[in-house]
């Protein structure tokens, strides 16, 4: 449809200046251009619109002509970014129409038309044009009802959508949990019915769906559901799958891990992965007991599931470390010696995640759990501890090295000894964590060596 100033939602439409000017500059050089995408789907739908993206007439040639400021994002599909005043990339794309897939990757070709161009595109919501300079909104698809109507529907058939990009399944049930759609019936059947082809995909593009999810602001246990629902986590995610109808407390452990998710704000991604995933080893570790040995078991799940992601060492790391040790808490009544103790052995760089972590699996549990206030109560104390910056490692202690080599102790593995002996003692009283009171223990730890 083309909408006009009367019964298109365009007038809650405000377009950063440089989008305006960019326009004005391939329309006057004679090249139709239109905003598209995600910016263009937020604002017509009362949202915050993000990125602008532009697509145009104009070949990648003419727009690095008719421009100064411009960046090669990806000439060879079509896309140039062009800095505006503002400093913000705006990429600005060839009108292109597909011609051949294979589920995976698409070849394109430039096309003449806007409607070419929204009519490769994954869905109605998506496949909204709207014109910075007329304010017309080009919707052939129907994209603007759907908005209205809550609904997600493929532009065309499903089947043939999700067999030009298998990733497109993901985005429906993305764009379902992120905005609050219900899944048109063709496009839910289609969906389910390109479940098992999902595992084609590359581990880079799963690893990055899961990571929007992730990063939504809406609860992600709606996407995440979905997932399950679809049979999505069932083929690519089947550590999870495993998770659904194992009982624990009121929840199946699928259940809770949502809850938790939840629990975490969406900032900390990374957290919201260990969240995700901390209690994944309890299928393997299921006794008439409760589930003994589980975070260990998690941690293994967790690395076993992230490589196969792809996902950074250091991001590895760091998950499946909150994950082994996230139900290894000092009680209540740790005295401060084991509250160092903890610190050391946990490291002091996680304790606010683990924190954070924990707090969320309680919130998660509901009912006033009493272990919520006394971890709130541990956690101020271990605050405390912090704040009194107590030697938690052998680099924090007052001597190092030098100093034994000054006491005439030749270097060698005596040397590790006697520091992890003064840390132990440091862990007892930290008053004693000076160089003077350090270098008479170590004098008389010699002496009695030599006598």
């Amino acid at each position: 449809m083309t909408g006009s100033d009367q019964d298109s939602p365009r007038a809650d439409v405000h377009a950063p200046d440089d989008v305006l000017r960019i326009t004005r500059r391939l329309q006057d050089a004679g090249f139709q251009t239109w905003a598209v995408g995600g910016a263009v789907r937020d604002a017509l739908s009362g949202g915050h619109p993000g990125d602008w993206d532009l697509t145009t007439a104009a070949r990648p040639g003419d727009v690095q002509r008719l421009f100064r400021r411009t960046v090669p994002v990806g000439v060879a599909h079509g896309t140039v970014g062009v800095v505006g005043r503002d400093g913000r990339l705006y990429e600005v794309t060839t009108f292109r129409r597909d011609v051949e897939t294979d589920g995976r990757h698409a070849r394109v070709i430039f096309a003449q038309t806007v409607d070419e161009d929204l009519r490769r595109r994954d869905f109605t919501i998506n496949a909204v044009a709207w014109h910075p300079l007329t304010h017309e909104v080009r919707d052939p698809h129907g994209g603007v009802p759907d908005l209205r109507a809550g609904l997600l529907r493929t532009v065309g058939e499903a089947e043939e959508r999700f067999r030009e990009d298998r990733l497109r399944v993901l985005r429906a049930l993305r764009f379902a949990g992120r905005f609050g759609l219900t899944i048109e019936d063709g496009t839910w059947a289609a969906a389910q019915a390109a479940a098992p082809e999902l595992v084609h995909l590359s581990a880079e593009r799963v690893r990055e769906e899961l990571l929007k999810v992730l990063r939504q602001v809406r609860p992600p246990s709606v996407s995440l559901t979905l997932y399950q629902q679809c049979g999505v986590l069932r083929h690519l995610y089947p550590e999870l799958e495993a998770c659904v109808g194992v009982e624990d407390g009121k929840a199946d452990v699928w259940t809770h891990l949502l809850r938790v998710v939840d629990q975490v704000p969406a900032h900390r991604t990374t957290l919201r992965v260990a969240a995700l995933l901390h209690d994944a080893g309890k299928p393997r570790t299921r006794t008439d007991a409760g589930f003994p040995d589980h975070a260990a078991a998690g941690a293994a799940t967790a690395h076993a599931l992230m490589r196969r992601l792809k996902f950074s060492n250091a991001e590895i790391d760091r998950t499946v470390h909150l994950i082994a040790q996230h139900s290894d808490f000092p009680t209540p009544e740790a005295s401060a010696p084991e509250l160092r103790r903890w610190l050391r052995r946990v490291g002091q760089e996680y304790v606010p995640d683990l924190f954070r972590l924990r707090i969320a699996d309680l919130r998660a549990r509901g009912d006033g759990d009493p272990r919520l206030d006394e971890t709130n109560r541990l956690w101020k104390r271990v605050r405390r501890e912090l704040q009194q910056q107590a030697p938690l490692d052998i680099g924090g202690l007052a001597i190092g090295g030098g100093e034994l080599r000054g006491l005439g102790l030749p270097p060698g593995p005596l040397y590790g000894e006697i520091l992890r002996d003064l840390l132990e003692r440091v862990t007892d009283d930290p008053s004693l964590n000076d160089r003077e009171t350090l270098t008479r223990m170590v004098r008389e730890r010699i002496s009695s060596r030599e006598g």
